[in-house]
Formats: C-alpha cells, structure tokens, sequence
C-alpha cells in the first residue's frame, strides 16, 4: 500500500502536475485536484520511507499559487467577457444570486465568500467568473482569492499529511482524507446557499 501511494505521487513532477490540475480546476470543476493534493500530501507522510516524498511547504506553495493564478485568469476573462457572458449569467437563478451576494460582501469588505466558495464544489469557478463580470475591483477580490487559496491548499495538504501520519501512508489514509475534503466542500455548499434560502423565506 505504502509503496503503491509512494510510487503514484513521489518524484518531482508531481508539482507540476499538481499546479496544472489545481489552475484548470476553475474552468473544469470535475478535475480532481484535490484528490491530487491530499495523494501527493499523503505521499509526503511516508517521508524517508518514500523515496523523493514531496514536500509539505512545496505542495502548499504550488497548490495556493495554481489555485490564485487560476482566479485571476477567469476573473479577468469574465471582466473582458462582455454582452454574451451578461446575458448567460442573467439567464441563471443561481448565478445571478451569487453575482448579487459577492457584490454586497466585497462592497461590505467581507469577502468571507470568496474563502467559503473555494472548498465548496464549483463555488470557485461561480466566484470568479461573477467578480469578473461584474467588474468588481481587482483590489477587492485578489486579496480574498490569495487567503481562499492558501487556506484550502493548507488545510487538503493537512488532511492528507496528518492522514498519513495517523493511519499509515496509503491507500486508507487518502480515502479518509479525501471524504473530509469533501465533507467540508458540502459543508460550505450549505453555508453559501443560507442566505439565499433564509430571504426566499422573509
């Protein structure tokens, strides 16, 4: 089990491939980045006993980085998206609540949001491309986007680390992990959509 773990995601292009998977995953929400980080995660648990083990610090840099990178991309793709891209999101319930709600919480100074949509499933994707397209102010949301990524690529490399640590470095250990990932995500999933139930009923 630990070498299966260990031979999957060891070696340094592991990084690289973690970078490419955790930028697209804004533009391709189904891309299993997260199951990649904690893997890679889980991996560096083994530490010597795994040879070329990725590094703790190393994963969390690349998996925030690709994650920051991959908001602004959209973001800025949403801003120059132009009368197309308003009448899709116009055409959505859900996308032009969400439009509504990060608004009044970047124009508070609360972009609690941007962090919260970031474990939620496609909350990431919705965020961005909404802050773009509705031209929200670079300085109001890259900042939110910058602790939303280091705070989810902290907490997935976490659950795989101290996954591994606990439970042996395999194959256990990832798939106990990765339902915590996924806990959290529907977690936050609900946290999100509150807001919006609790006015529908008012």
């Amino acid at each position: 089990m630990l070498e299966s773990v260990g031979s999957l995601a060891s070696g340094p292009w592991i990084y690289p491939v973690v970078a490419l998977s955790v930028l697209l995953d804004v533009f391709l929400p189904l891309l299993p980045s997260g199951v990649l980080v904690i893997t890679a995660a889980t991996a560096a648990a083994a530490g010597s006993t795994a040879a070329h083990a990725p590094d703790i610090l190393g994963l969390i840099l690349c998996a925030a980085t690709a994650s920051v990178l991959g908001d602004l991309v959209a973001y800025r793709l949403a801003w120059h998206g132009g009368p197309r891209l308003d009448r899709a999101i116009a055409r959505s319930r859900r996308l032009t609540s969400a439009q509504e709600r990060l608004g009044a919480a970047l124009a508070r100074g609360g972009g609690a949001l941007v962090v919260l949509a970031r474990f939620a499933p496609a909350g990431r994707s919705v965020v961005s491309f909404c802050a773009g397209a509705a031209h929200r102010r670079a300085r109001d949301f890259v900042p939110w986007s910058a602790l939303a990524g280091v705070a989810w690529a902290a907490y997935s490399v976490a659950l795989g680390y101290f996954g591994g640590q606990w439970l042996g470095a395999n194959w256990l250990a990832t798939g106990v992990s990765v339902a915590a990932l996924f806990a959290a995500g529907a977690g936050a999933a609900c946290l999100m959509r509150r807001p919006a139930s609790q006015k529908q009923r008012r």
